[in-house]
């Protein structure tokens, strides 16, 4: 990995600032709070994102609402640009994240991202939930950071280092076994006490399947029995049916006896309805026979009838004259009355336009008054010959009228006295009719009498049929009571078979526990006596290994660093053991220079080390250190250049304020702080 460029907008100090990163070394330069390390965590910000624990506010420049972080950066032959972005809301968060891979652009979550990085990165899988604490052994870890797990107790750097490691599976291992075999004890105490009851349950089952067969046996003698009693009851049933057949002879017989009671009444009603038809026909031909009408009295009455009309007619012509003289009158008048009005106070003639003569007016007045009084006299007349023609027509009318009821009535008389030959032939009729009727009904009652005797022939069988269903009732009853004993004891068979076999599987089921108790019994044994002490072996030796080869680049970096009067080393739990002519020296009476050498010297080993383990890592070429002079006396800062062409790293980047180290490195990026604002200079 290769880093390329950064670029911080709104982070700390930072408003807006890039930083291109050579190859070789390069020292970011400047006095202290100018702004260094805010880039070192600006990077590790771009690539990891923010820590457990780690205040998104504390990256964020204050009095800003949102920032940004944009690293390049180089792995193997892939050219990767990460962004993220910062955003205050009630607290400060991640808002966006992208990631560029050789032009194609993705954005993508905050887990994402981290997980893409670590793959780019080829950190281990287990690395995605943990912090990154593989980067800060293996890249970049603040020189105070480095001095804490020195001065942590054994069990925690411990369990530190196994975690940068990558082995802390194997107490992860051992932990996880410990749990296990507790569980197995759980379940193979609850397996025994599951199992303790088979011998009993083997003894139960044969018990039971005695039982069984002892029913079986029964239920046979049973079924016999049941079948005698079908065979009882089906022979009663079978007499009782010709019994029944017999009795419903018999009820036919007297439904056919009620049939023949009702046609007989029938009868009777038809003779009685014959007999009155006959009376009523007799009397009807004697009264048509004084209906009987002279056809020469009906004509006469029928030539004076067409007289009187005739007569009526003239009467109604002249009447009809007198109404058009009347009306000719009465317009006359209307014409006179109009001329009367018309001339009494005309003035000038409408035709010639000459004055009117007053005596010519008189005059024509006159006249038309003259004529309207005529006219009346005239009207008078004609009304009287109207009221008296009216009177005559009236008359008339009265007398035709009763004229034509006179007419209407012989002509019925002779209608219906035409119709007694009909009622003669419908008295005969009826006559043989009633006595056909008559000798049905004697046949109707001779029949009756025959069903009745038939009946009493078969009345005896009603007690047979009663004793037979009586006998069919307790055969059923004995019968149906086989049955149950049958069902019940079918019932008990099958109660008893579905026992036996929850019983047998119960019992396969339990000897299957007991196999499960025996396994579970030898994995434990092997886990506890064998596995964990494998387990234990494996750790001891790879610890042993790390040690020995931490230990000895320990030594070598630090004899670089410090005095050959002073040797350190590390014991089993990876402390610092530091002497002086063979006595121990304590960490806290050390020079501060001393135990920045100390802790540079750890760092370094452990960088050397994780590098070797995890070979497959994409770090190895980039080495950031942090005031790793931090205390140094100048014989100590001039050994740094010794210590710096001895790290043979492709990218080194150091953060330190001492202008010394300047010319032990390849690059030199300078930085202040102006009104609170940090930039790069030049």
């Amino acid at each position: 990995m290769i880093l390329k460029k950064i670029i911080l907008e709104n982070i700390r100090s930072y408003k807006y600032q890039e930083v291109e990163f050579p190859t070789g070394s390069t020292l970011l330069s400047g006095d202290i709070g100018s702004g260094k390390t805010s880039i070192l965590l600006g990077i590790e910000f771009a690539l990891f994102g923010l820590q457990p624990g780690q205040r998104g506010s504390a990256l964020l420049r204050n009095g800003e609402n949102q920032g940004k972080v944009q690293l390049e950066f180089e792995v193997e032959t892939k050219s990767v640009l990460v962004e993220r972005t910062l955003k205050k809301g009630k607290t400060v968060s991640q808002d966006y994240c992208a990631i560029t891979i050789d032009g194609e652009k993705k954005e993508i979550s905050v887990t994402e991202l981290k997980n893409k990085v670590l793959e780019i990165l080829n950190y281990p899988r287990e690395f995605s939930k943990k912090q990154n604490i593989l980067y800060k052994f293996t890249v970049y870890t603040p020189q105070e950071e480095m001095k804490q797990i020195i001065l942590q107790d054994a069990n925690t750097r411990l369990d530190t280092l196994r975690h940068v490691f990558g082995i802390d599976k194997y107490k992860k291992v051992i932990e996880n076994i410990s749990i296990v075999t507790v569980k197995l004890r759980e379940e193979k105490r609850i397996k025994q006490a599951l199992t303790e009851n088979l011998e009993q349950d083997k003894l139960d089952l044969i018990e039971k399947e005695n039982d069984l067969e002892s029913k079986y046996y029964n239920l046979d003698s049973v079924e016999k029995e049941l079948f005698a009693k079908k065979e009882i009851r089906k022979k009663i049933e079978e007499e009782k049916l010709e019994i029944s057949k017999k009795i419903e002879e018999k009820n036919k017989l007297l439904q056919e006896i009620e049939k023949t009671k009702i046609i007989i009444s029938n009868k009777n009603d038809l003779c009685l309805e014959t007999k009155k038809k006959i009376i009523y026909l007799e009397n009807q031909i004697k009264e048509l026979e004084d209906l009987k009408i002279d056809e020469s009295k009906i004509l006469q009455l029928e030539r004076i009838i067409d007289s009187d009309k005739k007569e009526k007619e003239k009467f109604v012509e002249e009447k009809l004259e007198i109404n058009s003289k009347i009306n000719s009158l009465k317009n006359k008048n209307e014409e006179n009355k109009k001329l009367e009005q018309k001339i009494s106070n005309l003035e000038v003639c409408p035709t010639c336009l000459q004055n009117v003569d007053a005596l010519y007016r008189t005059n024509v007045l006159n006249q038309a008054r003259s004529d309207i009084v005529l006219n009346n006299k005239k009207l008078e007349i004609l009304e009287k010959e109207k009221q008296e023609i009216g009177s005559s027509i009236e008359k008339k009318d009265i007398w035709i009228y009763s004229k034509e009821k006179e007419l209407t009535n012989l002509k019925i008389s002779k209608i219906k006295y035409a119709g007694i030959e009909e009622k003669q032939n419908q008295l005969e009729e009826n006559k043989k009719l009633n006595l056909m009727f008559e000798k049905d009904r004697e046949l109707l009652e001779k029949h009756n009498g025959l069903l009745k005797n038939s009946v009493f022939e078969l009345s005896r069988f009603d007690n047979v049929f009663k004793e037979k269903q009586k006998q069919s009732e307790e055969a059923f009853s004995e019968e149906r009571f086989a049955d149950i004993k049958v069902a019940e004891l079918k019932k008990e068979i099958d109660f008893f078979s579905k026992q036996i076999e929850e019983s047998k599987e119960k019992i396969k089921k339990i000897h299957e526990i007991k196999k499960q108790a025996d396994y579970l019994n030898k994995l434990e044994d092997w886990l506890s006596k064998k596995f964990i002490p494998v387990v234990s072996f494996i750790e001891k030796n790879v610890m042993t290994k790390l040690k020995s080869e931490f230990s000895q680049l320990f030594a070598e970096w630090f004899s670089m660093l410090v005095s050959d009067f002073i040797q350190v080393r590390l014991d089993d739990d990876f402390t610092p053991i530091i002497e002086q002519q063979d006595y121990e020296i304590d960490y806290s009476y050390l020079s501060g220079g001393e135990r920045t050498a100390i802790a540079l010297a750890y760092r370094l080993s452990l960088n050397q080390v994780i590098n070797s383990l995890l070979s497959k890592i994409k770090t190895r070429d980039l080495v950031i250190l942090d005031e790793p002079t931090d205390g140094f006396s100048e014989q100590q800062l001039d050994k740094m250049r010794d210590v710096l062409q001895q790290l043979n790293v492709a990218q080194l980047i150091l953060v330190s304020h001492e202008q010394k180290i300047e010319s032990f490195v390849d690059n030199v990026i300078k930085f202040k702080k102006e009104n609170g604002v940090s930039r790069k200079e030049g």
